[in-house]
């Protein structure tokens, strides 16, 4: 296997610092789930490996009501999953942190290490995407937020320029009333890769039609997605069984799915909209009962049959 310097910054700036200097020939790694899979099989052979371990004030997880949720660089998924506030507020990114690989990998793993990844078949970017998610990216020039609906911009792509860190990731507070669930399709359970993922966030008015829907599908398109026709489609109206099935039928329609080792390309599109239909179902019901039961979320966050 190939060799590599193996740098700790203690601060931010020196991390910019190190990416500026080695340029094209350095790597970013926070938990290094990732990276050690592309380097052991020769698709990343860095010379330089910048580790973001050491440095202080990026594995905070912070919640108010005015700000929403941080998540800083360094959290792991884990912390996601065992945070009470996550699991109330945030309960399709509970789910699709406890669907994530095993329990040894979400431990080192973090949420802003798999959004810089970029899978299309992330666990976390549908409900990440579900609740409008911003990131706050750092460079020598200095700072910008960006949506994450347009950090991804192709399969292992992302927006960010050579030497910008994303730092942090930050989710609104959900609006009253509100419900959600991720699904993760596999045919070996949580420690394979998703064949699809959805996410749904729904909150309920007081009128007791959707004042807000979101759903998000992930491994059926090039890149985690939206499907913003499907949303439109239930605002302003009730959460009957007729319209969240039209609301999934468009989010299935609006995929691009492709066939591989994992799944046939049609296969996916049926599933995404089974799994659409029922995270859809769950997000208005809990919207309307309560606060889901965490143990429920569990169970029904990694589906093998559908």
């Amino acid at each position: 296997m190939a060799r590599f310097d193996y740098l700790e910054p203690q601060s931010l700036d020196e991390a910019l610092g190190m990416l500026e200097k080695h340029g094209a020939n350095s790597r970013l790694v926070a938990g290094s789930t990732d990276f050690l899979v592309r380097w052991r099989t020769g698709v990343w052979r860095p010379e330089i490996v910048v580790c973001m371990q050491h440095v202080p004030g990026l594995d905070g997880l912070h919640f108010n009501d005015d700000d929403g949720l941080s998540i800083g660089a360094m959290t792991t998924v884990q912390d996601i999953e065992q945070n009470s506030i996550v699991r109330s507020r945030y309960p399709a990114l509970a789910a699709g942190a406890t669907a994530f690989a095993g329990v040894q990998v979400r431990n080192l793993a973090t949420v802003v290490g798999n959004v810089c990844n970029a899978s299309p078949a992330g666990d976390t970017l549908p409900a990440l995407l579900a609740y409008d998610a911003q990131c706050r990216i750092v460079g020598s020039n200095g700072e910008r937020w960006l949506p994450l609906t347009e950090v991804f911009v192709g399969p292992g792509q992302t927006a960010l320029a050579a030497g910008e860190i994303m730092t942090e990731i930050r989710l609104p507070t959900p609006p009253p009333n509100s419900g959600g669930l991720y699904i993760k399709h596999s045919p070996r359970g949580a420690m394979d890769i998703s064949a699809v993922g959805a996410a749904s966030v729904v909150s309920i008015g007081s009128d007791g039609n959707c004042a807000s829907v979101r759903i998000a599908l992930g491994a059926v398109a090039p890149t985690p997605m939206r499907a913003f026709g499907a949303e439109g489609r239930l605002v302003g109206q009730p959460p009957t069984d007729d319209n969240v099935a039209e609301s999934a039928r468009l989010a299935a329609q609006a995929s691009r799915p492709i066939a591989d080792v994992r799944s046939g390309a049609e296969y996916r599109r049926e599933i995404a909209q089974v799994l659409a239909e029922r995270t859809l179902r769950h997000a208005a019901d809990t919207a309307v009962g309560g606060v889901a039961d965490f143990d429920d979320i569990r169970r029904l966050a990694v589906q093998t049959t559908w």
